[in-house]
């Protein structure tokens, strides 16, 4: 028998599906044209030569994203309705790329140095606006979309992001090539900034109901206390974030491929789009097929797949002669960002119930955002001191570590839950 709530919640299922998938696209859009693989670093490239500060880029949007999902999960936890927080703390994530347009404007007036830091504290106000949106949003989309869907729903809302993405992207480097500077960045970034506004208010229609049967607990407990109790008794989780904390270091040279490119095959803007939209079109076809399929028959699998891939996409930059390689190592690098965000999100929610879903959540992220952020500084230090090589070598040794703990180690949290019922009853 359904509870009200779960009538309610599958009566919007349509619904709540369109608007979201509408927010979805609308953010590709504006990705597109503010890339954080392409765009954002090029940006920040032409500004300062240091590998280093070039690959902080995607790291501090990454790091930003995962760090304070922990710290935020036992207030989301006793939410009884997500969406006011989820449209409050949105804000912080996209109105910074309109600061990021008004820096490449001012760039000439304003000088090298001081745009760079002014970059830098804008990623980092984005990067955290979207950790203290991630945990409550997710927590939300959890909440009305069912459980067997959700795997399907994430992978298909991604997918569709990046087939927006790869559009956008491709005229992101029409406009950089086109426009001369400072217009020619400036013209991505308030292009981006009209996009994030525009899916804000499709988010905005989303129809969750109240959840007057949760149970609450009266007094409030420490984030920390629950977190140490999930860790000591749930040993498989703890294997899934041992593989989540390795993939950082296991994917470290992502971050550098578009610079390799760049600085060892004299990449042009054109071919650069040419690549953020190869990268985001594979995500699009691997988000909604390895959501789907690990609906069917388990996300672990998406996830060894994945790793693979990450392995894969290494050996190929390790070995590099000519641009054309990059087009399978963007889609090989695809399949790997899926695999580790879009399936690693879908499988997380798996292994609490509602209560305890922002803990195991707010875990698998902020628990993995210290290898986030050093993997790719330790990945610039080597860069710049001995070069690429080194970086593609450790990425391929910790990718096939990483597939070690996927296959005989990590279990699938819904046929290992059912698994450990049968054993009690």
């Amino acid at each position: 028998m359904l509870t009200t709530l779960e009538k309610e919640i599958r009566q919007n299922l349509k619904y709540n599906v369109t608007m979201n998938l509408i927010d979805g696209s609308l953010f590709g859009v504006a990705l597109g044209f503010a890339s954080f693989s392409t765009v954002l670093p090029l940006f920040v490239a032409s500004m300062t030569t240091s590998a280093l500060l070039i690959g902080l880029v995607p790291a501090i949007h990454s790091v930003g994203w995962q760090l304070p999902q922990l710290f935020t999960a036992s207030h989301v936890s006793r939410l009884r309705k997500y969406k006011p927080n989820v449209l409050m703390m949105t804000i912080n994530e996209r109105a910074p790329f309109l600061g990021f347009a008004i820096v490449a404007l001012l760039l000439p007036t304003i000088g090298l140095q001081a745009g760079l830091i002014l970059t830098f504290i804008l990623l980092i106000w984005q990067g955290l606006g979207g950790g203290f949106t991630a945990n409550s949003w997710t927590s939300m989309i959890s909440k009305i979309i069912p459980p067997e869907t959700r795997g399907t729903f994430f992978g298909l809302q991604a997918g569709l992001a990046n087939l927006f993405i790869s559009g956008s992207a491709v005229a992101a480097g029409y406009l950089l090539d086109y426009l001369d500077s400072p217009f020619d960045f400036a013209a991505c970034f308030l292009l981006a900034s009209i996009f994030f506004a525009i899916s804000w208010l499709a988010l905005a229609q989303t129809r969750e109901p109240e959840d007057t049967e949760k149970v609450i607990p009266i007094e409030k407990t420490h984030f920390w206390d629950d977190s140490k109790k999930i860790l000591k008794r749930d040993a498989n989780f703890n294997w899934f974030l041992s593989a989540r904390f390795l993939s950082q270091f296991a994917t470290m040279g992502f971050s550098f491929y578009i610079i390799y490119a760049l600085r060892r095959f004299h990449m042009d803007a054109v071919t650069a789009g040419f690549l953020t939209a190869t990268l985001t079109i594979s995500q699009t076809v691997a988000n909604i097929g390895m959501g789907w399929i690990g609906d069917r028959i388990g996300h672990r699998a998406m996830l060894v797949v994945g790793a693979f891939a990450a392995l894969f996409s290494a050996v190929f930059a390790w070995n590099a002669t000519s641009i054309l390689w990059f087009y399978p190592i963007f889609i090989l690098t695809g399949l790997a960002n899926v695999s580790i965000w879009t399936i690693g999100m879908a499988m997380t929610v798996d292994f609490g119930g509602e209560t305890e879903r922002p803990l195991y959540i707010g875990l698998s992220q902020t628990l993995t955002a210290p290898a986030t952020i050093i993997a790719p500084l330790i990945g610039g230090w080597i860069v710049d001191s001995a070069g690429f090589t080194p970086v593609f070598v450790i990425s391929i040794v910790l990718s096939i570590a990483m597939i070690g703990i996927l296959i005989f180690l990590v279990k699938d949290p819904r046929t290992h839950k059912s698994m450990i019922m049968n054993e009690r009853q």
